[in-house]
């Protein structure tokens, strides 16, 4: 299990329904994501491949909220394009909307199509990672 002990400690703080939520996303983040590793950044949880983000979520007033940070280049509709580079972003409010289909295909994608975020503050621009 690649879920650090700060992500737990983390959705701890969660109400109970949205502990739920909070479970259930990563359970779907290290089926997806195995290799990726996760920790508490900005505050946050988000799961790291090769020290790149590519994946989080945070407690927002509508709810649970998932970032993809490549979102927006994904080939799937769905997704709500956040800020000025290429995150997008998905609200996942109750249990019920929690598409485990859905978010799979996003995962998917999530690995395969990554633009280079960890290098940004150096580059001052994004570059792609992956071959897409």
């Amino acid at each position: 299990m690649n879920t650090g002990a700060d992500i737990l400690d983390y959705n701890k703080t969660l109400s109970a329904e949205e502990l739920e939520i909070a479970n259930a996303l990563c359970e779907l983040i290290e089926k997806h994501l195995p290799l990726a590793a996760g920790k508490v950044w900005h505050g946050h949880p988000v799961w790291f491949i090769g020290g790149n983000p590519i994946v989080g979520y945070s407690l927002k007033k509508s709810g649970i909220e998932m970032l993809f940070w490549s979102g927006q280049s994904f080939n799937a509709s769905g997704l709500r394009a956040l800020g000025k580079f290429k995150a997008a972003a998905l609200s996942v409010p109750t249990l019920n909307d929690l598409d485990a289909k859905v978010i799979g295909a996003y995962l998917v994608e999530a690995k395969a199509i990554q633009w280079d975020y960890e290098n940004l503050p150096k580059k001052r621009e994004l570059e792609k990672l992956t071959d897409f």
